[in-house]
């Protein structure tokens, strides 16, 4: 079945142009001009990617990849039309997929996207043989897909869940960025490394006592991350 790609961008030209080259390339496309537009659409046809202009009138991208989050993890390629733009994204540290500026070739666009559809078709899919990991009340199932903390069900997105049972397999140990990257978006990842920092402060949301003061998740500055078997 074709990969269902929803475009979210005011610009009409833009839209229409996009639509037509995916669309020769094989994927299903719905477009959209507003933010609010589009979360209507991808609650009634969800989309495999989105492609977010950050600068839409009305609800911005920004505020959309929010709300997008919400609703699944759908993969999302942020389109910004100022390198500025970019430096702004990271520092709130929102964790989307990947990022290209305008003006951009068409077949660099498609590069990324082909990137990151792939990405998110591993991170979805754990082998179903994997032995299920105990830490502590934590217990981690990747053929079934769930966590349980003190046996209680946690609910993850698929990339919260690798980012986790990635560093489960190493508990005690530290994990650096570069692995976490490599392991949970792929090798060939081209966006910013500030997406594991967005994807932990989520994972402690969820599994922390405290967020603001973690001990499950812990952060060794400049290496990368630990899963403390202690803080369970």
């Amino acid at each position: 079945m074709s990969k269902h790609i929803l475009v979210v961008d005011d610009d009409a030209l833009l839209r229409r142009s996009l639509a037509f080259n995916l669309e020769k390339n094989g994927y299903r496309v719905s477009t959209a001009a507003t933010a609010e537009d589009a979360l209507q659409l991808a609650r009634r046809d969800p989309p495999d990617l989105i492609l977010l202009d950050i600068g839409l009138p009305g609800m911005d991208g920004v505020d959309a990849l929010k709300e997008f989050r919400r609703q699944a993890d759908t993969p999302v390629i942020f389109v910004t039309a100022r390198r500025s733009e970019l430096d702004e994204i990271l520092g709130l540290e929102l964790g989307a997929d990947d990022y290209i500026t305008k003006p951009f070739k068409f077949e660099t666009l498609l590069a990324h996207i082909k990137a990151v559809l792939r990405r998110a078709a591993r991170s979805a899919a754990p082998a179903p043989e994997a032995q299920a990991v105990q830490v502590g009340c934590l217990r981690i199932d990747p053929a079934a897909h769930s966590v349980t903390l003190n046996g209680q069900s946690v609910e993850l997105t698929p990339r919260e869940f690798a980012i986790l049972h990635t560093l489960a397999l190493n508990a005690g140990r530290v994990v650096s960025t570069d692995d976490l990257l490599n392991q949970v978006w792929g090798a060939e990842y081209a966006g910013e490394p500030q997406a594991v920092y967005v994807y932990i402060r989520w994972l402690r949301e969820k599994i922390e006592t405290d967020p603001t003061e973690p001990r499950r998740i812990l952060t060794v500055r400049g290496v990368g991350y630990k899963l403390e078997p202690e803080g369970f």
